[in-house]
């Protein structure tokens, strides 16, 4: 594989070892300092993907390590050059959020084989990564679809067109949607009667969102598998005048889907701790690095926010 010339690197400053057992809770923090960390990012459009990264440049600071971000820009053949590229560079450890969960196994057996071990972040992976970092995609789009199913029975009599945005392109996606169907089942008379490809960028989901509510006049409740096919259809709802026959259910918080919360057409959101994640990411990989025990499956806690409990989420979508 060909090397991929987009890399944005962020130097970090070096702490002492005192404080960086402190602050890493293990005793073998001393030997962070002076490490090169990769992150191969899906892409830096997602605010969840920002917050990530956000959290793991607070930790990798905090330990003294180089943390390296490279953004995929949603191209599974970029992440599997970057892994090379970053084997080449002799990196020290690899966080990995994987757009394509098979494609990317052999860049991460690559990895192993040349003695540095992998975070997978998100996505399931399933191959020779070390530790799998994230929420069970599959068990929460069960509890989201299941949340929705109850409402339909509920509010709606039991019986209810639905609609998905989704993004095809993304395993993690297609995961959710999976959930959500099995979800949804305990509402005999709900059906998806349409889902569209929202491909993960914001603009391409409104649009989307737009031509499957135009499309469906009798649908009422709509789902979005993740926060780009979240916000387009947040704004296709309102731009077609659809706030009050539509509710919305789907995946991670914006201020344009907390404002549909207060609104009222959207119902309930999956709020992941994404800075959490990034923080974990790093974590483990320094206990790898420094060839200390860690967890294979490291579980990040989710949250399903409606208007009951938005308020406190509100200082971070401002």
């Amino acid at each position: 594989m060909n090397a991929h010339p987009q890399f944005r690197q962020t130097l970090k400053t070096v702490f002492a070892a005192a404080a960086l057992a402190s602050i890493l809770g293990f005793a073998g923090a001393a030997q962070a300092a002076g490490k090169k960390i990769a992150l191969v990012q899906i892409n830096q459009e997602a605010l969840f993907f920002t917050q990530m990264d956000d959290g793991a440049q607070k930790a990798a600071k905090a330990a003294g390590v180089d943390l390296a971000i490279f953004n995929s820009n949603n191209d599974p053949n970029a992440q599997n050059n970057a892994i090379e590229t970053y084997i080449q560079q002799k990196v020290d450890a690899i966080l990995v959020v994987a757009i394509d969960v098979n494609g990317i196994k052999p860049a991460i057996t690559e990895a192993k084989k040349a003695g540095i071990p992998v975070v997978a972040i998100d996505a399931i992976v399933g191959g020779d990564n070390d530790v799998q970092v994230g929420v069970d995609n599959k068990k929460v789009g069960v509890d989201i679809g299941t949340y929705t199913a109850d409402y339909i029975k509920k509010s709606l009599g039991g019986k209810a067109d639905v609609g998905v945005v989704g993004a095809l392109n993304s395993f993690i996606q297609n995961v959710r949607l999976d959930g959500f169907k099995s979800g949804l089942a305990s509402a005999p008379g709900a059906k998806v009667v349409s889902v569209v490809d929202g491909q993960n960028v914001q603009d391409q989901a409104q649009t989307a969102a737009e031509n499957l509510i135009s499309g469906n006049p009798e649908m009422k409740v709509v789902y979005a598998t993740g926060e780009p096919a979240l916000i387009g259809l947040v704004a296709a709802v309102s731009a077609q005048g659809a706030t009050d026959k539509v509710k919305i259910f789907g995946w991670d918080l914006s201020a344009a889907a907390i404002k549909g919360i207060d609104q009222g057409f959207v119902a309930a959101v999956v709020q992941q701790d994404p800075e959490g994640e990034g923080k974990a990411a790093v974590g483990a990989a320094l206990k790898l690095i420094a060839k200390q025990p860690v967890e294979k499956n490291i579980s990040v806690p989710v949250t399903i926010v409606t208007k009951a409990n938005v308020g406190k989420y509100r200082s971070v979508f401002k």
